[in-house]
């Protein structure tokens, strides 16, 4: 990829993913099939994947199932001894992933209200926390923070404005963001790449 800088051409990295989950395909095939176009982007997939690999015995949530692309790429970056949470509303759509991903002894799913999941909850915090639905992100934000390990990681995607979103959407993510980064217990850092992403670690600072 090439852009100008000062009159120089600029040679840009090729940042998408070179490896993919194995089940990825078929995963696409079947939300294709299902009209579901809310699935995780590749390259949000790709860090996801190596923020799971840096959590060996690892304990992952994941808040938003849908079809499961974020579980896979999770799943091809945990070890052995890891183990992954993923919960979602929708059962129908969660059947989609069950089916091609519920063979692996490392993943549980949990077909709830994200936000019903998060409240009574009541075991070990996590190492790794993909929020990718409203809960966990819009609502319920304390009680995700608070469920990440000392030292763990906070992820949430799809802030980079959109044309579909309702007229009020982007102040509320101006204000998530605005929230997030005035915490004293966690660090954080927006990137402005894949669906728009802030990454927060959980600081032992606070």
């Amino acid at each position: 990829m090439r852009g100008r800088h000062g009159g120089r051409i600029i040679h840009r990295m090729d940042d998408m993913p070179s490896r993919f989950p194995v089940s990825l395909p078929a995963l696409r095939a079947a939300a294709r099939a299902a009209g579901f176009i809310r699935s995780c982007e590749e390259r949000t997939g790709s860090l996801l994947a190596v923020l799971a690999a840096a959590c060996p015995g690892g304990r992952i949530l994941e808040l938003g199932t849908g079809v499961g692309e974020g579980t896979a790429w999770l799943l091809s970056g945990m070890d052995r001894a890891s183990h992954l949470v993923t919960v979602e509303l929708d059962e129908v759509v969660q059947r989609v992933a069950r089916e091609e991903l519920g063979s692996d002894p490392r993943v549980t799913f949990v077909a709830e209200d994200g936000g019903a999941w998060l409240r009574n909850y009541g075991g070990e915090p996590f190492d790794l926390v993909f929020a990718d639905t409203w809960p966990g992100k819009f609502s319920h934000l304390e009680r995700a923070l608070q469920l990440v390990a000392l030292g763990g990681t906070y992820l949430i995607d799809d802030l980079t404005p959109q044309p579909d979103w309702p007229e009020d959407h982007e102040a509320a993510v101006k204000r998530l963001l605005a929230d997030l980064e005035a915490r004293e217990d966690f660090h954080s850092v927006r990137m402005a790449w894949a669906s728009g992403l802030l990454m927060a670690v959980r600081s032992a600072r606070a």
